[in-house]
C-alpha cells in the first residue's frame, strides 16, 4: 500500500493515499474540479485541460489535476505539506481560457441537442466559462459517423475528450474507434467506417460529456425534465444490474445505468438499455380463452371462472419463467401446492440441486473477480450471457489475472488459456486439480449451459470438487433473472421439467422458451404474445418487469428490489394479484390481500430474502463426482438479442440480431 501523504488543498489539510491523483484528493474534501476527459473507470488521458489547478512552489503554470499524483508533489521549504489551490486567479483564468478554446468550433446548438439539460459542457461553461468569444473566423465542421442503429453521432460537437475511444478499447475490448490527425484536424473516427461490434457500445452515450454521441432510438422524443425517474433492477440477464427507468406518462422512454460497485459498476448491456421498445409491442392487454380452436377476448370474471372450472380436481404443474419476480413465483407455488400440484423453475433443463444453495449460487461474489489471480470459465460464454460481467473479467485480465476457458473456443475480448472443449477435459482437470498456489485467489465460473445435459449433476459435481480441491471460490453464471429466487423458495419438482407431459394442466407463468407438448390444458400468464401465449388455452394478461414491484435474486445470491415505473396496458394486472383472484374463485384463497402481506409471508418462510442488497452467503457443500457423458460443452445462449419475449417483441433487437448474424457470416476484404 502506498504511503499516506499530507496535503493542503485550499487551506484544508488532509492525509490521503500518495497514489491518489489531485482530482481525487480534491473530491475527498468536497471541492468540485471540472473535467471532461477524466473518468474514474478509464485510463487517464489528460487532454481536455479543464481540471487545471495551481501547485504552490511547483511549475509556474497550472497543473492537470487528473494526471498528477499526491506523492509527486514537493513539500515546502521547511518540510511543510505541499499546497494546492483550486480557486486562485491563475486557475480561474486558465479554466476560462480552456473553455473558450473548447467552444471555438462547437456549433452551440443546445436547443436541438438531445444532451440539452444534462450536458457537462453546458454546466461547466456556465460555472467556469466566460460569456464571450474572441474567435471570429469560420467554424470547423466534420462528417458524422455511422456507428450502427444504437449510437447517433454529431461529431462537430466533439471536444476530443476520447472517453469513447478509451471505453471501447479498454472496457468493451473492441478496436473500431480511434483518433486521427493533429490540432484542428484531429477527429474521432471509426476504422474503415465500421459499425461497433460490442454488446456494451451504448455506454459511450453516457460517457460523452457533450452531444456528440446520443441515443439513436431516443433521439428527439423527450427532454430530461419531462421524464419521471425510477430506480430499479434489470432482468435481461441474471446479473441484476442497477438501472434507472425514465418514463413519460406510462411509456418507457429510456433506460440508464445506476452505479453499483458490487454488481455492474456503472455499465449496462445494450439489451438492457434499448429493449424498452419491446415493452410497447405485442402486449397482452385482455384476457383470452380458446373456443373452437380460436382465442376469444373475454372479461376477467369469465376468464377466471373458465380457468377454475377447467383445472379443478386435475393434476397440475406450474412453470416459472425467466422474468418472474420471487413474490409471483411464491404466490404460484402456494396456490398450486394447495391443489396438490408442483412448480418447476428450471425450465431450461439445468440440473440444479434442490437443497444445496451453494450448488446453484456458489460462494463467490461478483466483485471477487476484481481481486482474482486466476479465473476458470467452464462451459460459459460471459460475453453473451452477461456482457457486464465479461467487462469485469476483462478488467481483471488487464490487471494481470490469468483467464482459462474450458469449452469451445470463442472471442471473449481478452486472451485466455484454452483447457479443452469437452467433458473429458473437465474430468482430467478435476482429477488432477488446478495448479493454483494456496496464496493465490482463484474463481471457477460455471456456465448454466454446461448443466443442461443429462449429465448436469455430474458436471456440477466435478466443477464443485475441482473448486474445493484447488481452494477456489465458485460461481454459477445463470441466464434467467428469476432462477435463483425461485430456487430459494423451493419452486422445484422432484422430476424436473421432464415431468411436464405427466400432468393434465400446465400453469405457465411467463415461460416462453419451452415447447409444451400437445395434450395438457395450458394457462398462460404473461405480458407478451409470444410462444407461451400461442400454445395457451387461457391467456391472463400480466404486467412486465417495469410495471410491478418485485424482488429478484441475482446470480451471486443477492436479493434486490425492483420498483414499478409505470402501469400495465389495458386490463393487464400484476402477477401476484391475478393469482390471488384465481385462488378466491377456486375457494383456495391465498392468505394475503396486498403485496406487503405477500412479502410478510414470504420473509416469514424465507428470511434471507428480506436482506435487500445484501450478499447472502451459502454454506459450501460440494456435490459428489459421478460419470460424465461425452461431447463438447454447449453455451446457454446463441443469440444475445432475442433471449426473452420482451426482446423478441423489440424491432431494434431484431435489427441488431440480424446485423450480428450478417457480421459473423463472413469477413470483409480488409480483414
Amino acid at each position: 500500500m502506498t504511503q499516506q501523504k499530507k496535503i493542503i488543498i485550499d487551506d484544508q489539510e488532509i492525509e490521503v493515499d500518495g497514489a491518489m491523483t489531485l482530482i481525487q484528493a480534491c473530491e475527498i474534501v468536497g471541492i468540485e474540479i471540472p473535467r471532461f476527459c477524466y473518468h474514474e473507470r478509464l485510463s487517464i488521458a489528460g487532454n481536455c485541460r479543464m481540471c487545471l489547478v495551481e501547485v504552490v512552489g511547483g511549475p509556474p503554470k497550472p497543473t492537470a489535476s487528473c494526471a498528477m499524483q499526491v506523492k509527486d508533489l514537493r513539500p515546502g521549504p521547511d518540510g511543510q505539506p505541499p499546497v494546492v489551490r483550486t480557486n486562485s486567479k491563475m486557475v480561474k483564468k486558465a479554466r476560462e481560457g480552456v473553455m473558450e478554446f473548447l467552444l471555438i468550433n462547437h456549433p452551440l446548438d443546445c436547443p436541438i441537442c438531445d444532451q440539452g439539460g444534462e450536458c457537462d459542457l453546458q454546466d461547466q461553461a456556465m460555472a467556469f466559462g466566460v460569456d464571450f468569444s474572441r474567435f471570429k473566423e469560420a467554424k470547423r465542421a466534420v462528417d458524422d459517423l455511422d456507428l450502427g442503429p444504437l449510437v447517433s453521432t454529431n461529431m462537430t460537437r466533439c471536444i476530443s475528450c476520447t472517453r469513447c475511444v478509451r471505453f471501447t478499447s479498454e472496457v468493451a475490448g473492441i478496436s473500431q474507434m480511434g483518433q486521427t490527425g493533429r490540432g484542428e484536424d484531429a477527429e474521432i473516427t471509426s476504422y474503415l467506417n465500421e459499425t461497433l461490434d460490442s454488446n456494451l457500445q451504448g455506454n459511450i452515450i453516457d460517457l460523452c460529456p457533450v452531444g456528440a454521441l446520443t441515443s439513436k432510438p431516443y433521439s428527439f422524443t423527450a427532454r430530461p425534465w419531462e421524464l419521471s425517474n425510477t430506480e430499479t433492477i434489470d432482468v435481461m440477464d441474471a446479473l441484476g444490474s442497477n438501472i434507472r427507468v425514465d418514463t413519460k406518462g406510462r411509456e418507457v422512454m429510456r433506460i440508464l445505468p445506476l452505479n453499483h460497485d458490487g454488481i455492474n459498476e456503472e455499465w449496462i448491456s445494450d439489451k438492457t438499455r434499448f429493449v424498452w421498445d419491446g415493452l410497447r409491442r405485442q402486449r397482452l392487454d385482455k384476457p383470452y380463452i380458446r373456443k373452437d380452436g380460436k382465442l376469444v377476448s373475454v372479461n376477467w370474471s369469465e376468464a377466471l371462472k373458465f380457468t377454475a372450472d377447467e383445472i379443478s380436481g386435475k393434476k397440475i404443474m406450474g412453470l416459472v419463467g425467466d422474468l418472474v419476480s420471487t413474490e409471483s413465483a411464491y404466490a404460484l407455488k402456494k396456490l398450486l401446492e394447495s391443489m396438490g400440484g408442483v412448480v418447476e423453475c428450471r425450465t431450461d433443463g439445468a440440473q440444479l440441486p434442490e437443497n444445496n444453495r451453494s450448488g446453484y449460487v456458489g460462494n463467490a461474489s461478483i466483485d471477487d473477480i476484481d481481486l482474482a489471480d486466476e479465473i476458470f470459465l467452464i462451459g460459459s460464454n460471459p460475453r453473451i450471457e452477461a456482457p457486464v460481467l465479461n467487462a469485469r473479467i476483462r478488467k481483471a485480465w488487464s490487471n494481470g489475472t490469468n483467464v482459462h476457458l474450458l469449452g469451445p473456443r470463442l472471442d471473449l475480448t481478452y486472451d485466455y488459456a484454452h483447457l479443452g472443449s469437452d467433458r473429458s477435459a473437465l474430468e482430467k482437470l478435476s482429477v488432477r486439480g488446478l495448479k493454483v498456489a494456496k496464496t493465490k485467489r482463484a474463481i471457477v465460473i460455471l456456465g448454466i449451459g454446461a448443466l443442461t445435459g443429462s449429465d448436469g449433476p455430474a458436471v456440477l459435481g466435478h466443477a464443485m470438487q475441482l473448486a474445493s480441491a484447488s481452494n477456489c471460490k465458485f460461481l454459477v453464471l445463470h441466464t434467467a433473472a428469476s432462477r435463483v429466487g425461485a430456487m430459494d423458495i423451493e419452486a422445484t419438482s422432484p422430476k424436473g421439467i421432464a415431468d411436464l407431459a405427466n400432468h393434465e394442466v400446465i400453469f405457465n407463468l411467463g415461460s416462453d422458451e419451452i415447447n409444451i407438448p400437445n395434450g395438457p390444458f395450458v394457462i398462460y400468464q404473461g405480458s407478451h404474445g409470444d410462444q407461451g401465449a400461442h400454445r395457451a388455452n387461457v391467456i391472463l394478461p400480466a404486467a412486465a418487469y417495469t410495471e410491478e414491484s418485485g424482488i429478484f435474486v441475482n446470480t451471486e445470491g443477492r436479493p434486490q428490489l425492483a420498483n414499478r415505473s409505470g402501469y400495465a396496458p389495458g386490463e393487464a394486472r400484476e402477477n401476484w394479484a391475478i393469482l390471488r383472484a384465481l385462488s378466491q374463485i377456486l375457494d383456495l384463497t391465498l392468505e394475503f390481500d396486498t403485496l406487503a402481506q405477500l412479502r410478510e409471508a414470504l420473509f416469514g418462510e424465507y428470511p434471507h430474502l428480506n436482506d435487500i442488497d445484501m450478499l447472502v452467503e451459502s454454506d459450501w457443500t460440494p456435490e459428489g463426482r459421478t460419470d460424465l457423458d461425452k461431447g463438447d460443452f454447449i453455451y446457454a445462449i446463441e443469440d444475445f438479442y432475442l433471449t426473452n419475449p420482451i426482446a423478441r417483441a423489440s424491432i431494434l433487437m431484431s435489427e441488431l440480431s440480424a446485423q450480428a448474424r450478417a457480421r459473423s457470416s463472413g469477413k470483409i476484404a480488409a480483414e
